[in-house]
């Protein structure tokens, strides 16, 4: 025979009926049962990223519902993956790679700039401040001889 995939939105509300400080585990509980009675399987094997998605949010507040894929092989084993992983995971990766690049480019052309336009500016205030006060001397002194 050969291997049988379905896509479930699995309700995990049952396991917001347990102790506050078991909800994560009730609810991985939940969906092993929900897996042996839609797929009849005698085992059944839960993927690392589905058992992070219940877990996320602490073991207090797992969420109310979740999309998985199960597949069935042969012998009767269900693994439950994460629906639509892969086309996430693609997506994550262009984000990255086109996030990274523009903020190395920004950040080599902020530092040059900002550095020498600030010094310049300071020491011609204080040559200006300088020139003012030399031509002002010299005509207060007048007035006070005259």
């Amino acid at each position: 025979m050969s291997e049988l995939e379905r896509i479930y939105t699995v309700p995990l509300k049952e396991a917001w009926n347990a102790q506050r400080y078991r909800r994560s585990e009730r609810a991985m509980m939940v969906l092993k049962a929900f897996a042996k009675r839609h797929m009849k399987a005698t085992t059944v094997t839960v993927d690392t990223s589905v058992n992070e998605a219940i877990w996320a949010r602490g073991i207090k507040s797992p969420p109310h519902k979740i999309r998985v894929k199960m597949t069935r092989d042969d012998e009767g084993t269900v693994i439950v993956t994460m629906a639509e992983v892969d086309a996430k995971a693609e997506a994550k990766e262009t984000k990255v790679e086109a996030k990274a690049k523009p903020k190395v480019k920004a950040e080599k052309k902020a530092e040059p700039k900002a550095k020498p336009k600030e010094e310049p500016k300071v020491e011609a205030k204080a040559e200006v401040k300088a020139e003012v006060k030399a031509e002002a001397e010299p005509a207060a002194e007048a007035e006070k001889k005259e």
